[in-house]
Order: C-alpha cells, then structure tokens, then sequence
C-alpha cells in the first residue's frame, strides 16, 4: 500500500488535503468519491505537498459578497423570463470579481455541452453542497427562479450574521491586542531599565514581593528572548495546524461548547443556520431526509454534527424528525417544540422559517451580551496586569522617598 496525498472537496464545499492508503491512484480516487468527497489532485506522498497544492482547484475561492451579488443577479434574469445560459453569458462579462468570471467560463462551456446547471456549479468544488441542491431542485421542479430567489434570502440572512459577528468580536479583539502591547512594552523595555535602580536600593534594603516577581519574570524573558520568541512561533504555528485537523477542532469546539454564554449561542446560531437551510431545501421539492442530509453537512460545530449523526438513520427508519432531533440533544426545547408542532400540522417548512427568524433574534441578544460581559473581563484582567507592573516599579521608589526623612532625622 502507498501513500497519496490528496486534495479534495468536502459535501460542504471546504478544500482539505488528506493523505490515504490505496494501491494506486485510482484506488485512492475511487475510494475517496465513493466517501462523498471531490477528488481534484491526487499525488504520491514522495512527491510532497506541492504538486497537490499547485494542482488542486482549478479557481480560487469566490467571496461571500460577490456570490451573493451574482446570485442576485441571475435570480433576477431568469424571473424575467431570460434563458439560463443566456443568463450566465450576460454575468460572465459584467461581474467584477476575476475568480467569479472564471467560474462563470467553465460553468458556460459545460452548459453548452449539454451538462444541468447544478452539475455544471457542483463540479467547480467550491460552492457549498446546500447551494447545488437547491438548484438540483429548481430543475426537476421547473422553479428555478424561484428556488433561488429563497436561496438569495437565506444567503442574504447567513452574511449578515457573520457580519453582525465579525463586528461586535472585533472590538474586544482590538482590546486584548492594545493590552498585550503594552504589557510587552512595560515588561520588555520599561522594566529592564529600572533594574539598575533596583539594584541600588536592594543594597540597602528588601525590594517588595510584587517587585522581585516582576524583576525575575522581566529579566527570565528579556535574556531568553532569542529562543523564547522562535519557540513561541513555532508553537503557535503546531497549534494553528493541529486545531486544523478533524481532532483539534473537535476538542476546540467541544470547549466552546462548555462556556456559558458561547456556548447557548453557538447552539442559537447552528439552530438558526440549519432551520433557514432545511427550510430552503424543502420549499424545493426535497424530501425531509434528503435536506437534513444536506443541511446537516453544513453545521460548522463539529461536536454537535457529531451528535447528529444518528438523525438521518432514525428518519429513514421511519422515526419522526421531531424525535430525531431530540435524540441529538443539542437543540434548544423551544425549537424542538416549534418544529414538532410543524411537522404534526403539516407545516414545517413555514415551522422552520419561523425557527430561524427565532433564534436569529435570539443570537443576536446572546451575541450582545457575551460581548457586553467579554470586554469588561479583558479590560479588567489586563488592567491588573499594568497596574501590578506599575506598582513593582514604583513602590521601591516611594519607599525610598518616604525612609528618606526619617533617615535624616536620626
């Protein structure tokens, strides 16, 4: 058995590289496609990464924005009744965006050659699975416009969430970069220079507690900076590839899991996500297990993908999706509720809509308030931090100032 470095495409639409165990190339081709990936290189692991690297995806990955705006855009030409290659021939030459044009090529000439749509977006490898379903679906049903005019809407929903939660972390990110910064600063310039000074005054007396524990802690890395900071980068570098791979996420997640508010809205936000998305499935024309298979491919947390694992069995077995979710047990109560009465009434695709814009608003309070309580705590801890260096620095000083008339006197 040889060993090959692949490079491929998830249902989901993620690029990863994976190293498989196969006779040959076809082997480990057959055997990964077989598994639900997009196989786009494979390369002896002799040979190293970079001719998987420089011969994986034939484009780039298309940003959030300028897909939506080209979803927009056809949705818009095809409800005024322009065919579909006509369509893509018009967004071809008027998108800005070069990878986006590219696509659109490829996508033009496979529909020329009498490939569907779908398949023409699925073989691209870098469009999400929820996306090529949803235009699978327009086809057979004869309502593409419609089906992506929903999914127009549903994208609309899921970017303005990440924009929302990109904005309220970027100012606690910016606090904790400001007081690292000035930690390191009073650490690694201001203290060493006030080491000659305290120097002179242990002669003659002791230097406070505070101050011996800066000193020591100062002068251990200002000396050991050399290998210190390489260490550092190294380390952080084998963190970042580990927290990459399958297992480091899935302990990453499952921690973010256990903290109290990141938790519940990391929980709100997957409910939220995966209710818009199985309700745009559905309004398609796809049967409950087919979207939950989909749909479920799409939740970011790899602990609670995990726990739903068992859901697309149960429902085959003629379980209800209600009773499914619950066995997960990761989806808040109310949500179950809203969507057991939905499926119960016959309404669960317009059940679902309404459990989205639910926990939309829900995540949006939780989000307010983890950010609301997380700036405090960095101001707070880092705050400490300086005010414990400042007081190692002035206290001999201050001693100094205060013994000096009593000295005089006697």
């Amino acid at each position: 058995m040889n060993e090959f470095i692949c490079r491929l495409g998830t249902p989901s639409g993620e690029i990863i590289t994976r190293v498989v165990e196969a006779a040959g190339v076809a082997d480990a081709r057959s055997r990964l496609e077989s598994e639900g990936f997009r196989v786009f290189a494979v390369s002896s692991a002799s040979e190293g990464l970079t001719a998987v690297l420089t011969g994986g995806s034939k484009q780039s990955k298309v940003k959030q924005a300028d897909f939506l705006l080209f979803n927009q855009q056809l949705s818009a030409l095809l409800r005024a009744g322009i065919p579909v290659l006509q369509a893509i021939g018009l967004l071809k030459t008027r998108s800005a965006s070069a990878n986006m044009r590219t696509v659109l090529v490829d996508v033009e000439e496979k529909i020329k050659n009498g490939i569907p749509l779908s398949e023409a977006f699925e073989s691209q490898g870098i469009f999400p699975r929820i996306y090529t379903a949803s235009i699978l679906a327009g086809e057979r049903s004869g309502a593409l416009d419609d089906v992506l005019a929903r999914f127009v809407t549903y994208l609309k929903r899921s970017v303005g969430v990440s924009r929302k939660l990109r904005g309220a972390l970027a100012y606690p990110a910016f606090l904790l970069l400001a007081a690292l910064l000035m930690v390191a600063f009073l650490t690694l310039y201001i203290v060493p220079r006030m080491s000659d000074l305290f120097k002179g005054l242990s002669a003659n007396r002791t230097l406070p507690t505070i101050t011996l524990v800066v000193l020591w802690f100062s002068n251990t890395i200002a000396s050991n900076i050399l290998w210190l900071g390489p260490l550092l980068i190294i380390g952080g570098l084998a963190v970042y590839v580990w927290l990459r791979t399958n297992n480091g996420k899935l302990l990453l997640h499952k921690f973010l899991l256990k903290i109290p508010i990141a938790g519940q809205l990391i929980r709100n936000m997957t409910t939220a996500q995966l209710a818009r998305s199985l309700s745009t499935l559905l309004s398609g024309g796809l049967t409950v297990p087919d979207s939950w298979d989909i749909a479920s491919q799409a939740i970011n947390n790899l602990e609670l993908r995990r726990r739903s694992q068992g859901v697309l069995p149960m429902i085959r077995e003629g379980r209800g999706f209600t009773e499914a979710l619950e066995h997960a047990d990761w989806m808040p109560q109310l949500g179950l509720d809203m969507i057991g009465i939905g499926e119960r009434s016959g309404s669960l695709r317009e059940m679902l809509d309404e459990v989205a814009t639910f926990y939309d608003a829900e995540a949006e309070v939780r989000l307010e308030q983890f950010t609301t309580l997380l700036e405090p705590m960095i101001l707070l801890v880092m705050a400490g931090i300086v005010v414990s260096i400042l007081l190692a620095i002035y206290l001999p000083i201050i001693q100094m100032i205060s013994a000096g008339p009593m000295s005089g006197r006697r």
